[in-house]
């Protein structure tokens, strides 16, 4: 009987993602537990394993296929002893799988994806042209192949689409105005146009409004992929529905400078590769990271989740870290950071960070924690506010560490200063308990051996 392989949900509320490779062809045979695809999720590329075995009778979706719902058909195997001629026809009940699959595509599209230029049902092939497209209800097309489509008066459900999913492009408009076909009657403009201007209306400008504004020679379309996607509609999620407050102070760091050469200079060599280089080295950020952890011990209250129907107390300080990434970012955890070394936090950061910028993390890896950090002192930056990152009910936003007067006793010194500001949560961290969290933050910092006992 034909096996069906559908697309695996590789996280708790991954939706969709990109069949980005198969590593597998038609006629190959595999075995439970071999690695058959890779599938590129908002945040990370993700190997696919087999589960059963059999022969890959028929590949349904094309590797670069972006979209692919969770649980759709994208390939049907064979089972042992079975003809596989027969399986890729859909014996036995597996060729009805694909349209159960395909069929909603069209109208959860959009729903799914927060702009207008969401890819077309990835489990379609990506044959699929405009027309087709269009006798399903909807014409997937660029904002600018609308537009010079509507100019000229051509009936944009009558040209195929050669770009991703079968999208109509530019080109594709302008080849059929210069073949003079697909020229629109009047009543048929109107319905054509409808549904992609109609849905970005309730929440501003539509592509079209916007890309008017602009010369059309000036500007290039890019569009949006899975993670640039889960970024906008989480950040809008999160200012629309977390009363977010903000706190801010200065760190003096100059002790935690100076324990950090030391600490860094007593490190020992280990063999590598590479020759011998230090066990560890340990950074600013490393040492923020600490702070924030054994700060939200001394603060229990502050470790917390909202929930509608409990607040979530947490027994350890798991402290996310924003990493820059191409395209977007992602924040990999530091799992338990409150209990363990500035050395292991260090090393252990280092892994995480370049895996993530590789998107080779695993979802546990960066999918949960009970606060974050996000440091742009790299970058010059005096201070910022971060945005929430639910389920958090913090984020500290760092700052450059630099030289500043400042007063003490009555006389002005030099000092390496920090500046640091606290995005809370109001539903679940007030603001006292916001001020005694980022006083214990800054307890840590400035009196940096307490981090070693």
């Amino acid at each position: 009987m034909p096996i069906n392989i559908t697309m695996p949900a590789l996280s708790p509320t991954m939706e969709e993602g990109n069949l980005a490779k198969w590593l597998v062809k038609e006629g190959d045979k595999v075995s439970p537990g071999d690695v058959i695809a890779e599938i590129e999720t908002d945040k990370a590329t993700m190997e696919v394993e087999a589960v059963d075995e059999g022969t890959v009778a028929k590949i349904v979706v094309p590797a670069g296929t972006e979209g692919v719902k969770v649980n759709a058909l994208i390939a049907i195997l064979a089972g042992e002893g079975e003809d596989a001629s027969a399986a890729a026809k859909g014996g036995n009940g597996a060729q009805a799988a694909a349209p159960k699959a395909e069929a909603p595509k069209p109208e959860a599209a959009p729903a799914a994806a927060p702009a207008p230029v969401a890819a077309a049902p990835a489990a379609k092939p990506a044959a699929t042209n405009g027309a087709a497209a269009a006798s399903e209800g909807r014409t997937f097309a660029s904002p600018l192949a609308r537009r010079i489509a509507k100019d000229a008066g051509v009936d944009i459900g009558a040209v195929a689409g050669t770009g991703p999913h079968g999208r109509v492009v530019k080109a594709d408009v302008e080849a059929a105005i210069a073949g003079g076909g697909a020229k629109a009657a009047p009543s048929a403009k109107a319905p054509a146009a409808a549904p992609a201007a109609a849905a970005p209306a309730a929440r501003g400008m539509s592509d079209d409004q916007v890309l008017k504004l602009f010369e059309e020679s000036s500007y290039e379309l890019v569009p949006h992929d899975n993670m640039r996607k889960t970024i906008a509609r989480r950040l809008v999620e999160a200012k629309s529905t977390i009363p977010h407050f903000y706190l801010t102070l200065d760190c003096d760091i100059d002790a935690l400078l100076a324990l950090r050469a030391q600490l860094n200079a007593a490190a020992p060599a280990v063999k590598t590769e590479k020759g011998e280089v230090p066990a560890y080295k340990l950074s600013v950020n490393d040492m923020v990271i600490k702070a924030m952890a054994l700060a939200l011990k001394a603060v229990p209250d502050a470790n917390v989740s909202w929930t509608d129907q409990a607040m979530v107390k947490h027994k350890h300080a798991d402290v996310g870290v924003a990493v820059s990434i191409p395209g977007g970012l992602i924040t990999p955890i530091i799992r338990q950071a409150d209990i363990k070394t500035l050395s292991a936090i260090s090393n252990e950061m280092k892994d995480l960070a370049g895996r993530a910028r590789n998107r080779k993390l695993k979802p546990e890896e960066y999918q949960g924690g009970t606060t974050a950090v996000s440091n742009l002192g790299m970058f010059g930056i005096k201070d910022f506010s971060a945005v929430i990152n639910p389920p958090h009910a913090t984020i500290l936003a760092v700052g450059a560490g630099e030289e500043r007067a400042v007063v003490r006793n009555g006389e002005i010194k030099i000092a390496n200063m920090m500046s640091v500001t606290l995005s809370t949560d109001h539903r679940a961290v007030d603001g006292a308990l916001g001020a005694e969290l980022l006083a214990a933050f800054k307890r840590y910092i400035e009196n940096p051996m307490g981090m070693l006992v």
